[in-house]
């Protein structure tokens, strides 16, 4: 009788941490069950959004990413944004995928416009802009940079005068 008991309640420690581990993996995904509505926005590019991604107005947390999905006839990428329901978005409402400081991740920045026309249940955001690629901007800039400031590459061969190439000096 002893070891059922003692079996008993080793099993109900086992459910226990179980519990814990998914209650903690289910808020570390920033997966939450907000009553709100749904809109979508289209990007050109959606680096970093995956479910779960904050949907923020001014710092605020209004929602989250909920879904998302390629368009085969655009190639632009679908997103899903559940939006608190107590938050009510205008008709022309951008939407934005920014960076959560230099190294962190993205999260979608909805700034509202003057509109007095709100996006309906089911709506779509019209006024986006995708992820910028920072270390491709800055790799740009940098080359772009080189060749002495004509805004190029130096430009090699086809001269007959040899410029800084020793080989075709004489």
């Amino acid at each position: 009788m002893r070891r059922n008991v003692i079996e008993t309640v080793m099993g109900a420690a086992v459910l226990l941490v179980a519990i814990v581990f998914v209650v903690m993996a289910f808020s570390a995904t920033g997966v939450s069950t907000t009553n709100g509505y749904r809109v979508t926005a289209t990007f050109d590019n959606a680096a970093g959004l995956t479910n779960g991604t904050p949907v923020r107005m001014a710092g605020v947390k209004i929602g989250s990413v909920v879904k998302q999905r390629l368009d085969p006839e655009t190639y632009f990428a679908k997103v899903a944004l559940q939006i608190d329901s107590d938050v009510k978005l205008p008709q022309d409402t951008s939407a934005r995928v920014v960076p959560d400081g230099l190294l962190g991740s993205n999260f979608v920045l909805l700034e509202p416009g003057g509109a007095r026309e709100m996006i309906e249940p089911g709506g779509a955001i019209t006024h986006t802009q995708g992820a910028v690629n920072i270390v491709d901007m800055v790799t740009r800039m940098f080359f772009s940079n080189q060749g002495g400031g004509s805004g190029g590459a130096k430009q090699q061969g086809g001269g007959d005068s040899g410029g800084d190439n020793p080989f075709l000096s004489e």
